[in-house]
């Protein structure tokens, strides 16, 4: 017991020395870390640049890959071990990073399994596949000098701030990437629209730019604000029909492949909201997923349905973000071709700078030569003892004959005039020479002129492009307006609902119950009750809506064709009113009277009727006082359709024993228009198959088989 106590004292000495610790807070050392790996992810991994359109990583690989052209193919696993000493990460990000530039198939030149993007096979291993730089990218991305350069991370080594691309590259090839706070979507463009825009910015016309995509499917873009953050943009698969029982998708949508594609299908199956027999999936190069369908299924029908169910059509959000002097920029993809465009045109000036000071610097060193030797300068050289003796004597015999130069003599000149050897004086051809400064005079000319006329210059420099490479880059992606798919009309009735009319419950789980309808888990239904009350509810397995029930049914948003025929008395004492109306808009599991709403309302007739159809009822009164009309008739089609609040017109205010329907009506609406879906010998009012024509209450279809 002596031990226990001695541990047992020990331990309250040690919780009372806890307890008068001192808490130091780093927050201020927390904040600013996060803030540097914040601004690190930014900056370093995920966003690109607005001046070349790459993130680091691909930049590095860009210089690496150029660092080791040589005209042939190189092991990628080779030019990512040659990235690492520019990029300090792992080689597993370096080639999926390269790998995801080879598949857009516009600055790699790629050899052997780089994967499928259609079906989401991955590549072989970086050992196994090759790639070297196309003659596009060799064209557009290098100008050793006009790029500005920095250490290394370990200082060994030359690295690229910015590549000088001449070209909106970001938007041909879109970019995608998620930072600390931010991220970025910026969606792949047409190679040939984004040429014609930067022409058209250039000449100072408006252009729009619309996203490309290499799966090519149909899409939407009537949301698509110029692809800054909030707009959206819906994309389709092609699906078409091949026969009666199968349909064929030969394009898929953006950001989805085959596998994912077909696997969302088999879920919307499972879950009941469309029917499938079978899938085959034959995709290679090209898209080919063959859908079987059950037989007497409407193709129409389930191409509707795989639109709403299921990845063949997708949403994408765009997310127009970039890296500008450090700092992010959010801007939409217009702006962002303008300044690669304006970008172009100034790289495009500091290489002509260039070339021009390289050109007067050769007709400056052709025309001195001529002079040295034309003039036989180099004899006065023979005499002098000393270096300096000798470069002056060059220096005085110049002096006569420089007067037409551009710029005046070095000593770099006359140091490079000792250096002409003799063999090349005794051949001297004064014709030759003249020919060669003139050839020079004319490049120059060129070069000033272009430099003068700058734009133009840019605008020609675009068109070459187009031609030499806008071959086979053609729009695949095609720009639709969509229609908007009720859920409703297309998904597969795969439940039943029964009613309790006496205790007021509706659900899928009351099957000792009165059938009534095929149903879908996303359907809403609509319930009137005898005491004149309405309720529209989500299907679920039992739900209490009101007792003694006269209606129940699947209930269509904004129908304007339903219309309830109702006659009810208002309160114990009160008048009897009927009434026509609709219900396009409620709020789900709010009761609604339709009646005037005082206590004891009652229901004396209700009908309801898929196409305004305008019954005739008899009316039978109680014999109570000097009621002399005991009996008349009401017909519906005087009755004016209003909305579901109105009161309705008096019938009578006597007591009604009894109403009873007299004669069937027909539709007192505009005419209907009526198809015929020949896969299934059915018709319908929902847009499937062929437009029969429209149609009138009391008009008879004719059908011979």
């Amino acid at each position: 017991m002596s031990e226990e106590n001695e541990e047992l004292e020990h331990l309250a000495d040690g919780l009372e020395e806890q307890s008068t610790e001192t808490i130091t807070r780093v927050t201020g050392m927390y904040k600013e870390w996060f803030l540097d790996y914040a601004s690190y992810v930014i900056l370093e991994r995920a966003v690109p640049a607005i001046e070349d359109g790459f993130k680091p990583v691909q930049r590095r690989i860009m210089h690496s890959m150029k660092d080791l052209d040589d005209g042939r193919y190189n092991k990628v696993a080779n030019i990512v071990g040659h990235t690492m000493q520019y990029h300090p990460h792992g080689d597993a990000s370096i080639a999926d990073a390269m790998v995801q530039m080879g598949q857009k198939d516009l600055l790699i030149d790629t050899q052997g399994n780089w994967g499928n993007t259609l079906t989401g096979d991955r590549a072989a291993a970086s050992r196994y596949i090759e790639a070297r730089l196309s003659k596009f990218a060799l064209e557009v991305l290098f100008s050793p000098k006009i790029t500005d350069w920095q250490a290394s991370y370990d200082g060994r080594r030359k690295e690229p701030i910015n590549l000088p691309v001449k070209f909106p590259l970001l938007l041909a090839q879109g970019a995608e990437g998620i930072a600390v706070g931010l991220s970025t979507k910026v969606l792949p463009h047409n190679f040939i629209e984004l040429i014609d825009g930067s022409i058209k910015h250039l000449q100072g016309k408006k252009f729009t730019l619309l996203p490309d995509f290499p799966s090519a499917g149909e899409a939407d873009f009537s949301d698509y604000k110029d692809g800054k953050r909030g707009g959206r943009i819906r994309v389709r698969a092609k699906i078409n029909q091949l026969d009666k029982n199968t349909l064929v998708i030969t394009e898929i949508p953006y950001s989805t492949t085959t596998t994912s594609l077909i696997d969302s299908i088999l879920k919307a199956n499972d879950k009941g909201k469309i029917k499938v027999k079978k899938i085959e999936d034959n995709t290679s190069s090209e898209v080919e997923i063959l859908v079987h369908l059950p037989p007497g299924l409407s193709p129409d029908k389930t191409i509707g349905a795989l639109f709403a169910f299921t990845n063949c059509e997708v949403s994408i959000s765009p997310l127009g973000c970039v890296i500008e002097d450090n700092k992010p920029l959010f801007v939409g993809v217009s702006q962002m071709l303008r300044i690669s465009t304006e970008r172009t045109k100034d790289l495009l000036r500091q290489e002509l700078e260039i070339q021009l000071q390289e050109l007067e610097n050769q007709w400056h060193y052709a025309s001195l030569e001529r002079i040295f030797i034309e003039n036989r300068i180099y004899r006065d050289i023979e005499e002098q003892e000393t270096w300096e003796g000798v470069l002056q004597a060059i220096d005085d015999g110049l002096k006569p004959h420089i007067a037409h130069l551009k710029r005046p003599v070095i000593e770099e000149d006359l140091v490079r005039l000792t250096e002409i050897r003799i063999k090349r004086i005794s051949k001297f051809d004064i014709d030759k020479a003249q020919q060669k400064i003139e050839a020079l005079e004319g490049d120059i000319a060129q070069v000033q002129y272009d430099l003068a006329n700058l734009n133009d210059f840019a605008i020609a420099y675009f068109k070459r492009l187009k031609k030499e490479y806008g071959a086979g880059k053609e729009r695949q992606t095609e720009i639709k307006l969509f229609d908007d798919i009720e859920a409703s009309k297309v998904i597969i009735r795969n439940t039943k609902l029964y009613v309790n009319r006496k205790e007021g419950f509706v659900g899928t789980s009351l099957k000792k119950d009165e059938y009534v309808t095929d149903c879908s888990d996303i359907d809403d239904i609509i319930v009137f009750t005898r005491e004149g009350s309405m309720m529209v509810t989500k299907v679920d397995s039992k739900t209490f809506v009101g007792k003694d029930i006269i209606h129940v049914a699947v209930y269509k948003k904004k129908d304007k064709r339903t219309i309830y025929n109702m006659i009810y008395k208002d309160g114990p004492g009160g008048a009897t009113y009927v009434k026509r109306f609709n219900v396009t808009s409620i709020t789900r599991d709010k009761i609604y009277p339709m009646s005037k709403g005082k206590k004891g309302s009652q229901v004396l007739y209700f009908s309801a009727n898929p196409n305004g159809e305008a019954e005739l009822v008899t009316v039978y009164l109680r014999s109570i006082g000097n009621v002399k009309k005991l009996k008349f008739d009401l017909d519906f089609s005087d009755v004016l359709i209003k909305g579901r609040n109105a009161n309705g017109n008096i019938v009578t205010k006597h007591s009604v024993r009894i109403i009873d329907l007299k004669e069937k009506g027909i539709s007192t609406l505009r005419p209907r228009k009526i198809w015929y879906d020949d896969s299934v010998n059915r018709i319908n009012v929902d847009d499937r198959g062929e437009l029969l024509g429209e149609f009138k209450g009391e008009d008879r279809l004719l059908i011979i088989t």
